[in-house]
């Protein structure tokens, strides 16, 4: 049974950090590409962060140079340290895998609220 389990979401001023995290389990995850997805409220779901089975790395704009994805495969884990938040990073954050085989993005979290207060 896969599952993708999401921590680190929270409520912070804008200008600050949170650091989330994504445990997976049931999948080969050093063959998984990995992905940080967020919705925003009345918007379309949107990539923000890939990480691939090799470690390339690819970012949505609006994020460049403020948000870090990296990956442990050691713990299973994908992370996304977002720095220097801002209102308009207020979304749900899902993450998610890809794995060879499977269709795109097979696989989700349950998602972590992250909040930001201007």
């Amino acid at each position: 049974q896969v599952q993708l389990v999401e921590s680190g979401g929270g409520l912070v001023q804008a200008g600050g950090s949170l650091r989330l995290s994504c445990a997976a389990s049931g999948i080969i995850f050093s063959a998984a590409n990995m992905g940080w997805h967020r919705q925003c409220p009345g918007k379309p779901r949107e990539l923000v962060a890939y990480i691939s089975h090799g470690g390339e790395t690819n970012y949505l704009d609006s994020v460049k140079g403020r948000f870090t994805i990296s990956r442990d495969n050691a713990k299973n884990t994908v992370y996304l340290q977002m720095n220097v938040l801002q209102a308009e990073d207020t979304a749900v954050y899902y993450c998610a895998a890809d794995l060879p085989g499977r269709p795109t993005w097979d696989y989700w979290g349950q998602g972590t609220q992250v909040t930001v207060s201007s």
